[in-house]
């Protein structure tokens, strides 16, 4: 794991442009603290900043050359599948130098050119400059858990693994893209290509990009969908269930090869459990686990769920606990981690336990990705359980149950207020189309209220931005409900938001990430499965609680899903320091003066938060976060 960047200049490589990649790379040292390599020459610079977790040694340095140093590679990530890779590659005649991951993928681009990233089992974002013949790829893994980012012209092409460090770069413009800040305010992140800056690009997961002196293309290598033509969706539950059982021990086994220290993150829910009982069965010593606790809200805690999986695996655990006081205290980090908006409250608690497992371990694992292939998420049951709702006779629906029920305050913060605020969403979405009503149930900041938020001169530029995203996922072949709203989720939800929390927050932290979920012969399996084998009844993840029923304690496979936010809602009503906090941001530059908000809005939004009116806390949360960035030194001022 590691931090890459680099640029290509078809007029040649000036003082400037190694003045530049040496602020680059020196901005990305938090991903790799052990060393730093460059490799020049007429036309290319690349930089690699190294976490060492394979082959320590310095044969696996980076940038890495072929034998003949006509191929280069600055390379972020994991292979999983180097070894039997390496042994093809071996008995086609290739020779290694050293025992890194690194070099099997040098020897595949020699062998099989621009297929060679067919072949990679992996979390991976990497530069690979062919010097004989003056071309630079760019590639990203599957299902986008490393990111990579660039900015090009006609004649040039600068990459990272980080915007922070593109803005190095001052000859980058830092205009604002209105598609990226609509996004960002639709889902409260932005999803690729999209940045914040109409210069930067994100390449998409899956996709590889092409830059030589004819111009670039963009490919796309691997789709989920294509496994869904090699055979037919199955209901079958016990063949399902073996499948699944081999594959996530197979995955699991592949992702502890480490030569530095080795933990597991262990949330409480069910997908981190799987991950540490198939750790706990492949190695013969202890596990270490981390788990992360709010200390005055019980709402939010599942300890005694993540105690009772450590102590059926004799795992080493750590809690951590999470105070209001401490939240405030690692915001000035939190922040300093996201170099564009990005308002998933739980960042905070991810950095916390990154920052806690870093003191032991080097090397964690996750069950990062559970809930977009097997179905965790609460709206997939409100997708099964509309056709009954809709049902019912329309003057019921409308005139007692919504009129009754949307006029009630909502709180996430009071178990029974948090069941009006579901029922809710639900209600409100029930009868609209499933695109529509996907879009719905996911978006924090509905139209209607974000159209109200920004002045009219700045929602002019927007153009429905986020529900376009939502309706290019659904147009695919998927008949079967539960896996299309699975499908839209893994390519949005997943590499956007959950995958770019985990690696910002960890790599902040110097600290590699590990998700069995992730791989993608995991993703292809499940989608042969028939949504009714992931939701039956009110249960999410069917076949994963059921494949895995004898490795887990039994009050974790009934329980109900929670998520791994922060109570931002009770911080903004109850705790002083924060509602000061939170007014010196967002009205700190003069809100007037900088021309993108109403401020009278922001201050309504407040007061029905405040008194429970309303639950605000996502569109407050996204306010805060973006106007925090805003003056940053990664905002546009």
């Amino acid at each position: 794991m590691c931090g890459i960047c680099g640029l290509v200049n078809y007029r040649g490589i000036s003082a400037t442009d190694k003045t530049v990649v040496d602020r680059m790379s020196l901005a990305l040292t938090h991903r790799g603290p052990d060393d730093n390599g460059l490799y020049d020459d007429e036309f290319a610079i690349l930089a690699h900043r190294r976490l060492s977790i394979i082959d320590l040694s310095t044969n696996a340095r980076q940038p890495m050359s072929s034998e003949d140093g006509s191929i280069w590679l600055t390379f972020n990530g994991e292979i999983y599948n180097f070894h039997p890779l390496r042994e093809l590659l071996e008995q086609k005649g290739h020779i290694f130098r050293s025992n890194s991951d690194t070099e099997v993928i040098l020897h595949l681009y020699e062998q099989v050119g621009e297929s060679f990233v067919n072949f990679l089992n992996g979390m991976f974002a990497f530069a690979l400059w062919d010097k004989r013949n003056n071309k630079l790829i760019l590639a990203r893994d599957r299902l986008g858990v490393k990111p990579l980012l660039y900015s090009m012209n006609e004649n040039s092409i600068v990459f990272s693994s980080e915007l922070k460090a593109l803005l190095a770069d001052t000859r980058i413009d830092r205009e604002i893209d209105f598609e990226g800040l609509e996004l960002f305010f639709t889902y409260n992140f932005i999803p690729a290509p999209w940045s914040i800056y109409k210069g930067i690009k994100k390449l998409e997961p899956a996709h590889y990009l092409v830059f030589d002196k004819t111009g670039y293309r963009i490919n796309r290598y691997w789709d989920i969908l294509p496994s869904l033509e090699q055979s037919d969706l199955t209901d079958d539950m016990e063949a399902a269930s073996e499948q699944l059982r081999q594959l996530v021990k197979d995955a699991t086994r592949i992702r502890m090869i480490s030569d530095v220290p080795l933990g597991a993150f262990l949330s409480g829910g069910i997908d981190s459990a799987v991950v540490v009982a198939n750790m706990a069965m492949l190695r013969s010593e202890p596990i270490r686990t981390f788990f992360i606790k709010y200390s005055d809200n019980p709402l939010f805690d599942e300890s005694r769920y993540a105690r009772a999986v450590a102590e059926l695996y004799g795992t080493k655990h750590t809690e951590i606990e999470l105070s209001p006081s401490e939240g405030l205290k690692s915001l000035d980090e939190v922040m300093s981690a996201i170099d564009e908006p990005f308002a998933d409250s739980s960042a905070i608690p991810t950095w916390l336990v990154s920052k806690w497992t870093r003191r032991s371990v080097t090397v964690a694992l996750s069950g990062d990705g559970g809930d977009e292939v097997f179905g965790g998420y609460r709206r997939y049951l409100g997708e099964v359980f509309v056709d009954y709702y809709m049902k019912l006779p329309h003057f019921f629906r409308k005139k007692l149950i919504e009129h009754v029920i949307l006029r009630l305050p909502d709180s996430k913060n009071r178990q029974f207020l948090e069941y009006i605020r579901r029922l809710k969403i639900f209600l409100e979405g029930a009868s609209r189309s499933q695109v529509d009503r996907h879009y719905y149930w996911l978006v924090y900041f509905p139209d209607s209220d974000r159209y109200e938020l920004f002045k009219e001169e700045i929602r002019a530029n927007f153009n429905g931005a986020g529900l376009r995203v939502i309706e290019r996922l659904y147009e695919n072949p998927i008949k079967d409900r539960i896996n299309r709203m699975l499908y839209a989720d893994i390519k949005n939800l997943l590499p956007f938001d959950m995958l770019t929390k985990v690696d910002l927050m960890s790599m902040s932290n110097s600290l590699e990430i590990r998700s069995p979920f992730l791989d993608y012969r995991i993703s292809e399996l499940a989608f042969r499965f028939c949504g009714s084998l992931k939701i039956r009844g009110l249960r999410l993840k069917h076949i994963l609680k059921e494949a895995f029923r004898n490795y887990l304690p039994p009050a974790l496979l009934n329980r109900p899903k929670q998520g791994f936010e922060v109570p931002v809602g009770e911080w903004l009503r109850s705790k002083k320091e924060f509602k000061r906090l939170f007014w010196e941001v967002v009205e700190g530059p003069n809100i007037d003066r900088q021309g993108l908000f109403k401020a009278d809005k922001i201050r309504q939004m407040f007061q029905e938060h405040e008194k429970s009116r309303r639950d605000n806390s996502h569109k407050l949360w996204a306010i805060f976060v973006f106007q925090w960035w805003f003056q940053s030194e990664y905002g546009p001022s």
